[in-house]
């Protein structure tokens, strides 16, 4: 693995290691594999390890090792994992999320748009487990990756001020949910009762990357009920562990 990763300066106390140039499952897997090498090894200098979708930045302080070192250290623990793809053990988070045109003002057009239903547009986003490949933009914001290209959408062309928290939208081949009230262009076609952003609590977002997130479509009885159990700090989260190759992809 090592000659196909590499090793770019950013900044004077930051380096990227890019694992490839496109989005994938493999590089993925490679770029977590990687984190958790890291991890183990408890260099001293390494601050903080930050995921994308091709590539891995090592923020590190220069006072307590420098950049070659740090490069050979971080070559010595690439390696290629045999572990096949149906075998890796993942965790696998249900999301309970209400799709209608109140919580999701932008359902209507992304049926019209893919010539679909609204049923059709919802049993399709809700049939596939979707790998989280990286959280930014803000605390929490999920970037999920396959999704089916039957639902893709362009963005808003101007996007909205506001955006309601635990949103769920769609922007191209991309869905994702928002954490937080805030401003955005994705499409949203849902909405989700759970808290996915708490900055009160011991795990401010209990989602990572290389988690599965499934979309579970309820009612507006059962999201107002959920709530209230969010609410009363009450709802028991549905995590659990799987095996890759139970996943629906």
């Amino acid at each position: 693995m090592e000659n196909s990763v590499k090793f770019l300066f950013s900044g004077d106390s930051a380096l990227v290691m890019e694992f490839g140039n496109e989005i994938s499952v493999d590089i993925n897997k490679k770029i977590r594999k990687m984190m958790n090498n890291i991890k183990k090894e408890n260099i001293d200098g390494i601050i903080e390890l930050v995921p994308t979708y091709c590539s891995l930045l090592v923020n590190y302080d220069v006072l307590k090792i420098d950049y070659q070192n740090l490069v050979e250290k971080l070559k010595n623990l690439l390696n290629d994992d045999n572990e096949t793809v149906e075998d890796e053990e993942v965790t696998l988070i249900e999301i309970p999320t209400l799709y209608n045109d109140e919580c999701g003002p932008d359902l209507s057009y992304v049926a019209e748009y893919n010539k679909l239903s609204k049923e059709e547009v919802i049993k399709i986003h809700t049939g596939t487990d979707y790998l989280v490949y990286m959280l930014g933009f803000m605390p929490g914001f999920t970037y999920l990756g396959g999704m089916s290209e039957k639902i893709a959408t362009p963005r808003l062309e101007s996007p909205r001020l506001q955006i309601y928290p635990g949103s769920v939208g769609i922007a191209g081949k991309q869905t994702g949910m928002y954490p937080s009230m805030s401003p955005g262009g994705w499409r949203i076609i849902g909405r989700t009762p759970l808290k996915l952003y708490n900055p009160d609590s011991d795990t401010p977002v209990y989602i990572s990357s290389g988690d599965y997130i499934r979309y579970v479509s309820i009612s507006e009885e059962e999201y107002n009920n959920i709530l209230k159990k969010v609410e009363n700090n009450e709802y028991k989260l549905n995590i659990r562990k799987v095996k890759r190759g139970e996943l629906n992809v």
